[in-house]
């Protein structure tokens, strides 16, 4: 079976489970999408590592990085290597990674809506295992094919053979597309392909359904007509999905027209959002902040972000532009003054006029869905004969589940519990990787040995299949049960058919 039969097949697979089923049909367009692109991970690791005629091992790879450097070395890294984690544009890059990527968790409405929507304790579990399980693709598929790209750049193979990729392809994203089709041919093209089509109609859906949300709930429940009913507020919803893809849409077209690339994004999102991740930290974290805190934090840091990043892209540039602007040193300054003045403002106006707020409003928003006038179990629907269904698994797993969620609204203690075990692992795991590991290979100058670069990539096999444990076999072990009963059930059903 060849690449494309592995692909196309597994989706195929599930798409006719779903159709026949009718059964967990998120659950398993989810597990697909992950199955298929830690497939896909795999594939392009083991060719660049293993199969590939061009590289096929570590040694071949470090040997042909090397001769990358004596060609086209680094500005910026010790003695221009590719091997090395001295590298001053890295430095800079990660500290905007960190300011931008704690914008988008904590104000992606997908996040909190997943995250408010679980059980604190299974909640807690799986952002910690999907954390550990998402750092396979950077740390796994992104170096690979990167690493892929410097090594080929002098194949005939290569899309740019025998010129060399400019900044703006880099910026574009380019490599990875660029190095993919110099191992693989078409064939790599068509995987890499796929695996952008699933991230990117992932996460749009994601982006659709939590702006949908806010728009109906948020706005047209909460502002514009509190007493609308079930209908009404479905057909908002769906009016607002349709709207925000628009809105996309056209935000998408005007980037491209004006010559926004995604390394340009990725630098200044940082300093768009970045003011506002400690005022949304803390409204669920220190219940001295106030309301007034909240927003002054936000919009303060959003303004000091924004001054920041031109006046510095001036000062270093004399001029502002597309280019000066997506520059390291103004994005860096812009990032790093919103999120701290961010914070700065919001700790100062909140202890200025303290009002602290009562954690008891948030655990009754929960209350009437789980006292005794809530919606009726699935078990006492059927009038006519109340018992039929009090045996299924299903309707056990609901009664399990909502014993389970009055318990958590009563005992604030496991949320408590559950908050420290998120502290402890967010704070362990970001010292470890943002800390402990890269910081003294920086500060040290240390080159990579042959003998390194193949325990690296060792390491980085081992992570990604970790990864694929979390991410495809841990969905299938904690589900069995629910597979055992299905099949029970169904052929519990035909022989009675019969």
């Amino acid at each position: 079976m060849n690449v494309y039969a592995a692909i196309f097949l597994i989706p195929l697979g599930v798409c006719v489970y779903v159709v026949l089923g009718g059964l967990r049909a998120t659950f398993l367009c989810d597990y697909s999408h992950t199955l298929i692109l830690m497939v896909i991970i795999l594939y392009f690791m083991f060719s660049v590592y293993a199969t590939n005629s061009q590289i096929g091992s570590p040694s071949a790879m470090y040997n042909l990085l090397k001769e990358a450097a004596a060609k086209r070395p680094v500005s910026g890294n010790q003695d221009g290597s590719y091997v090395t984690m001295k590298s001053n544009f890295a430095l800079i890059f990660g500290i905007i990674q960190l300011c931008s990527g704690s914008g988008t968790v904590f104000l992606d409405q997908a996040y909190w809506q997943r995250a408010i929507a679980s059980r604190p304790t299974t909640a807690v579990r799986a952002y910690i295992l999907g954390g550990l399980a998402w750092y396979a693709i950077p740390f796994g598929f992104a170096t690979t094919l990167g690493l892929a790209a410097v090594a080929l750049t002098d194949s005939p193979s290569f899309p740019t053979y025998p010129n060399t990729m400019t900044q703006a392809q880099v910026s574009a994203g380019l490599s990875t597309p660029f190095a993919a089709t110099a191992l693989l041919g078409t064939g790599g093209a068509v995987a890499l392909l796929i695996v952008l089509f699933m991230a990117v109609t992932s996460c749009a859906s994601a982006e659709l359904i939590a702006v949908s949300s806010i728009l109906t709930f948020d706005i047209y429940k909460t502002y514009l007509k509190p007493t609308a009913t079930a209908d009404q507020l479905i057909f908002v919803a769906h009016i607002g999905i349709g709207v925000w893809g628009f809105v996309m849409a056209i935000f998408a077209c005007i980037w491209n027209a004006i010559g926004i690339d995604l390394g340009w994004l990725f630098l200044v999102m940082g300093l768009l959002i970045g003011g506002a991740v400690f005022p949304a930290a803390f409204a669920i974290t220190w219940k001295g902040q106030t309301k007034a805190g909240a927003i002054s934090g936000a919009v303060v840091g959003l303004c000091a972000g924004l001054v920041a990043w031109l006046v510095t892209a001036h000062q270093y540039y004399g001029s502002l532009s597309v280019t000066t602007t997506g520059m390291e040193y103004p994005t860096l300054a812009g990032n790093l003054a919103a999120i701290m003045t961010g914070l700065i403002v919001t700790v100062c106006v909140s202890l200025a006029k303290p009002v602290p707020f009562d954690w008891d409003q948030t655990r009754l928003i929960n209350a009437p869905s789980i006292s005794a006038t809530a919606t009726p179990s699935v078990a006492s629907l059927d009038k006519e004969n109340p018992n039929k269904n009090s045996d299924l698994p299903t309707v056990r797993d609901e009664e399990k589940e909502m014993i389970e969620d009055e318990v958590a609204v009563e005992e604030p203690s496991k949320l408590r519990r559950a908050f420290k075990v998120a502290c402890i692992a967010s704070f362990l795991l970001t010292f470890v990787m943002d800390f402990l590991v890269p910081i003294p290979m920086f500060l040290s100058h240390y080159i990579f040995s042959q003998g390194f670069f193949v325990a690296w990539v060792v390491i980085t096999f081992c992570w990604v299949f970790c990864s694929t444990a979390i991410s495809v076999i841990l969905p299938i072990w904690e589900t069995a049960g629910f597979f055992r009963d299905l099949y029970r059930e169904v052929v519990k059903g035909e022989r009675a058919s019969r």
